[in-house]
C-alpha cells in the first residue's frame, strides 16, 4: 500500500510539472522579463547611448567656470601622466623603432595615454577634446546655449593647459627621463616642424577617435567595458601618429624645459593652434554632428 501511495504521489507531481511546462508564459510576464533584460544590459543601444551622451554634455554645459577650470587642470595632469608613461616606455625603445617600427608604435600607443583618459572619465574631470563632442551634442539637441558651449570649451581648454604645463614642469624637476628629457626633446621638435595643414588634419583624425572613445565609453555601465573602449581606440590614435592638443600641452613644454630647440611661440602657433582647430573639427563635426543627425531630434 505504501508503494502504491508513493507511486500515486510521483505520478501527480509529474503531471503538475508537465502542465506547468506546457503552460505558456503570460504576455505581460514575458514583457516584464524583457524589460528587465533591457534594464540590466551592460551596453546601451545606439539611440540610448546618444541620449546619455547628450545628458552628459548638458550637465557639463551647466557647470560653473571655476569648477570646469579646476577639473580641467586635473584632466591636464591625467593626460600628462599618460603621456609621461608613453615617453618612458614606448618612447624609450630606439632599437625597436629602428628594427620593428610597427611594434614600437603599438607599444607607444598601448602603454600611456589610455590610462590618462581612463582617469579623466572615471573621476569626472574636464577634457577639452571630449567636450567638443559631448557639449556640442547638447547644443545641437537644444539642451544648452552657444554661450554655455563656449564657456565649457574655453574653461576646460584653459584648465587643461595650466594642468599639463604644470605637470610637465614637475616631470622635468623629477628627472626620471634623464637629464636631457628622454624622447620629449625629439618629439617636441618633430611636432613643431609640421606644416599647418598636416597638423590640422592629424588633429581632426585624432579627436575623431578620442571622441569616439569618450562617446562609446558612455554606452557602458561597467568599468571593464569603459576601459575596453578607451584602450583600443586611444592606442590606435597614438600608434597612427595623430595629434592631440592636450597631450601636446604636456609633451612639447616638457621638451622645452629639457632643452629642445623649440620656442614657446613655435609651440603655440606651429602646433597647438592647428592641432586645436583640427581637434574641434574632429569632435564637433565627425562625432557630434554625425550622431545628432543619426539619432537626434527630427524636427
Amino acid at each position: 500500500m505504501q508503494k502504491l501511495a508513493l507511486l500515486a504521489t510521483l505520478a501527480s507531481s509529474a503531471s503538475a510539472f508537465t502542465a506547468g511546462v506546457a503552460t505558456p508564459v503570460a504576455p505581460s510576464l514575458a514583457a516584464s522579463r524583457a524589460s528587465m533584460l533591457v534594464a540590466n544590459a551592460v551596453v546601451a543601444t545606439p539611440p540610448e547611448g546618444f541620449e546619455g551622451a547628450v545628458g552628459a554634455g548638458t550637465k557639463k554645459a551647466g557647470m560653473s567656470v571655476s569648477k570646469i577650470v579646476g577639473l580641467g587642470m586635473l584632466s591636464g595632469c591625467h593626460i600628462g601622466f599618460g603621456a609621461f608613461l608613453m615617453l618612458s616606455v614606448g618612447g624609450a625603445c630606439p632599437g625597436l623603432a629602428a628594427s620593428n617600427p610597427g611594434l614600437q608604435k603599438i607599444i607607444l600607443g598601448a602603454f600611456g595615454l589610455p590610462f590618462g583618459l581612463f582617469m579623466t572619465l572615471m573621476t569626472g574631470a574636464e577634457l577639452f577634446t571630449g567636450n567638443t563632442a559631448l557639449v556640442t551634442m547638447s547644443l545641437l539637441e537644444g539642451k544648452c546655449t552657444m554661450g554655455q558651449l563656449m564657456k565649457s570649451w574655453g574653461a576646460s581648454y584653459f584648465g587643461n593647459f595650466i594642468g599639463s604645463v604644470f605637470f610637465a614642469y614637475l616631470v622635468f624637476l623629477g628627472g626620471t627621463l634623464g637629464p636631457t628629457g628622454g624622447a620629449s626633446v625629439a618629439v617636441a621638435g618633430a611636432k613643431t616642424s609640421l606644416a599647418f595643414v598636416p597638423a590640422f588634419v592629424r588633429g581632426l583624425l585624432c579627436n575623431w577617435l578620442v571622441c569616439m572613445a569618450v562617446y562609446l565609453a558612455s554606452f557602458t555601465k561597467d568599468v571593464v567595458g569603459k576601459m575596453t573602449c578607451i584602450w583600443f581606440i586611444i592606442s590606435a590614435f597614438v600608434a597612427l601618429g595623430l595629434e592631440h592638443s592636450v597631450a601636446n600641452m604636456f609633451i612639447i613644454p616638457l621638451g622645452i624645459f629639457s632643452g629642445a630647440a623649440v620656442s614657446w611661440k613655435a609651440f603655440l602657433l606651429k602646433n597647438l593652434l592647428p592641432v586645436t582647430l583640427g581637434n574641434i573639427a574632429g569632435g564637433a563635426l565627425m562625432v557630434a554632428a554625425v550622431y545628432s543627425w543619426a539619432y537626434g531630434k527630427k524636427d
